[in-house]
């Protein structure tokens, strides 16, 4: 029997629900702050539950009508920290006004500080349910779900990221066999030399590995908030002010008040992955916003798989429970808009 249902579907568009939400023990890697990466994780949770509350769960959906549940768009801002062992309060609402073929919802999670009930976290997240095609073929999908099932993800995506020239021409004739790719952001690439020319970036290619997938073959959200971690990771080691280097040096820490991902195409499981991480605008010396870009190589040509962007600024760690933010001096201004280069990270 369906698990989808009319009143299933009318309570997914268009009830709120509520549930409690915890950042996981993993995402507490300095002090007991929880990163940006994890806060979203909660937000997928949330996200997770409200489809359960409505009858209508991952597992169900994918078992039953083939349907994988994929969040494809997540747009998220972080007005409070989490610590480790928070206990939250997510609170989604449908929001279905933009008829893109996704399912639109909101969450903004709350917590408890000092007797006062705080919102944390807002989000704008984007769901599209993807019709699996690694199996044999499911019954279509029941006609209340079926405008946002899609055999591909990413049509919903509108972006102004297109590859240049150089990106196209050295795409062409790539030819990758995923068993003779390892890591690496050798500048001496051509491909990744194009996809930073003139560009205050980074970048570097790897093989897509199964532990970042889902539903059998392809990138999840999940997998892409791991990379955009790492592309900041990657990015400050290589101009010279690692995560390390500026912890021991003075207790710096990185804090993310804003993060975005877009889907625009589909990565799939051992491609190997571009992925490009651009400063794009210093504010008043307090935060810089940066831009990551993943790309596939396609017969031949590059595919967008996703555009996100980052807003990253610095703390100071005053003990095990507090930290205030500062601003940027002169040597994490300098590496960030590219003028003082440090030793390049090893692939």
């Amino acid at each position: 029997m369906s698990i989808v249902t009319e009143t299933a579907v009318k309570a997914l568009l268009s009830t709120k629900s509520s549930t409690q939400v915890r950042p996981r023990y993993e995402g507490s890697n300095i002090c007991t702050w929880i990163g940006f990466k994890h806060v979203n994780y909660m937000v997928e949770e949330a996200v997770l539950d409200h489809f359960r509350q409505s009858e209508l769960p991952a597992r169900g959906l994918y078992e039953e009508h083939g349907l994988g549940l994929d969040i494809v768009g997540l747009d998220t801002r972080i007005l409070h920290a989490f610590h480790m062992d928070d206990l939250a309060t997510a609170t989604v609402t449908p929001h279905t006004k933009d008829a893109d073929g996704t399912i639109g919802l909101k969450v903004v999670i709350e917590v408890e500080r000092d007797g006062e009930t705080l919102k944390a976290v807002t989000s704008k997240v984007r769901v599209a349910l993807r019709i699996d095609g690694y199996l044999a073929a499911a019954e279509p999908a029941p006609e209340a779900l079926a405008r946002f099932a899609v055999e591909r993800l990413g049509g919903h995506a509108v972006t102004d990221v297109e590859p240049s020239a150089a990106v196209v021409e050295a795409a062409a004739g790539i030819e990758h066999d995923p068993s003779t790719i390892v890591r690496s952001d050798d500048p001496s690439d051509p491909l990744l030399a194009a996809l930073t020319q003139g560009a205050n970036a980074y970048a570097w290619k790897w093989r897509i590995p199964y532990p970042y997938c889902h539903f059998t073959e392809r990138l999840q959200m999940s997998g892409y908030l791991r990379l955009m971690e790492e592309a900041k990771d990657l990015f400050v080691a290589e101009r010279g002010i690692s995560i390390k280097s500026l912890l021991d040096d003075r207790r710096w820490i990185p804090v993310v008040p804003h993060s975005s991902i877009t889907l625009t195409d589909e990565a799939l499981m051992e491609e190997v992955l571009y992925t490009v991480f651009t400063v794009e605008e210093v504010f008043k010396d307090f935060v810089y916003t940066s831009r990551m870009d993943t790309y596939v190589v396609r017969d031949g040509k590059p595919v967008l798989t996703s555009t996100g962007k980052i807003t990253h600024g610095y703390a100071v760690i005053e003990n095990r429970r507090d930290w205030k933010l500062v601003s940027l001096d002169q040597r994490v201004l300098d590496a960030v808009n590219g003028t003082a280069t440090g030793s390049v990270r090893d692939a």
